[in-house]
């Protein structure tokens, strides 16, 4: 399958929420738009977990994915999350995803109902039998009590249309181990780092990038990190690595996206309410994410 280059520093964008709880619209194309024009994101991942996808309904669901391709506009691609435990709905989400202009689609392992990994693979296969768009896989045990071990993510890495994987699954010896055996296979297999800590030491190991909840508020300095060390200069990128710490750390204080959508805020940007069961960020851990923000500079001028 030929497709463009997925390289780089992709936004897993948030979705704001008014005060009634219902989705802002235009804020996430305000938003679309930031991300675009002054991040320079290579990329928008609308429905993720980020995004509060388990709280949206189908066409809510629905309607920020064409929200989001709408507004981009071409101008970066949009890999929507389609993904389902509930592999029926899976297919027909990613369906909806590849007619509404998505240049790709990120399919969440089955959570929940934990498949044995014959059960994942089959999963996987069968949604990608079913559309002809680009799919990455997503691996998170931390929040679908399933792994995709190595091997079968190096099985599905030879479907035709299955083309990466968004790697959150914290450890770097199945990370190596895929990327291991697919630098040797007939075609390109992006990994994208989801575990943002991580993404310095998974991009030198040979991954290509990330899809990263931090890019919402460092997004100019992991892209600029990325771009250094897809170059060779893992020295320059070592140190913006280390720099950035303090703000990835305080930014995963609580269950993400609780304190990105603050940190937006905190900068002036559309975020909105929090839909339940997530609530808001606790008085001390505001104040910790304050002083971090404030101490870089990230605070909207009063």
């Amino acid at each position: 399958m030929q497709t463009q280059n997925w390289s780089g520093c992709h936004v897993p964008i948030i979705t704001p929420f008014k005060d009634d709880y219902s989705i802002d619209e235009a804020g996430l194309r305000k938003l679309v738009n930031h991300f675009i024009e002054e991040v320079k994101c290579d990329g928008l991942v609308p429905c993720g977990t980020t995004g509060e996808s388990p709280t949206l309904d189908k066409e809510e669901h629905k309607r920020v994915i064409k929200i989001v391709i709408d507004e981009a506009a071409g101008r970066v691609p949009v890999m929507a999350g389609t993904g389902s435990n509930n592999t029926k709905e899976a297919i027909e989400m990613t369906k909806y995803a590849e007619d509404a202009g998505a240049a790709a689609s990120l399919q969440v392992c089955p959570y929940y109902n934990r498949p044995t990994q014959s059960g994942l693979f089959r999963h996987f296969e069968v949604i990608a039998e079913a559309t002809k768009i680009p799919l990455f896989i997503y691996n998170i045990p931390s929040r679908t009590g399933r792994l995709i071990e190595a091997n079968t993510m190096i099985a599905l890495a030879d479907i035709d249309n299955i083309i990466g994987m968004k790697d959150a699954c914290g450890d770097l010896m199945i990370t190596i181990e895929i990327i291991r055996a697919t630098r040797a296979g007939n075609k390109k297999f992006y990994v994208l780092c989801g575990e943002d800590v991580l993404t310095f030491p998974m991009m030198a190991l040979g991954g290509d990038g990330g899809i990263l909840a931090v890019a919402h508020v460092i997004g100019k300095e992991y892209s600029r990190m990325i771009n250094l060390c897809r170059s060779g200069k893992f020295d320059e990128a070592r140190d913006i690595h280390f720099q950035t710490l303090p703000v990835v750390s305080a930014l995963f204080i609580e269950t993400n996206p609780v304190p990105v959508k603050e940190a937006l805020a905190m900068m002036g940007l559309p975020a909105g309410k929090l839909r339940l069961p997530l609530v808001s960020l606790a008085p001390e851990n505001r104040k910790i994410l304050h002083n971090v923000l404030e101490k870089f500079n990230l605070l909207k001028e009063s």
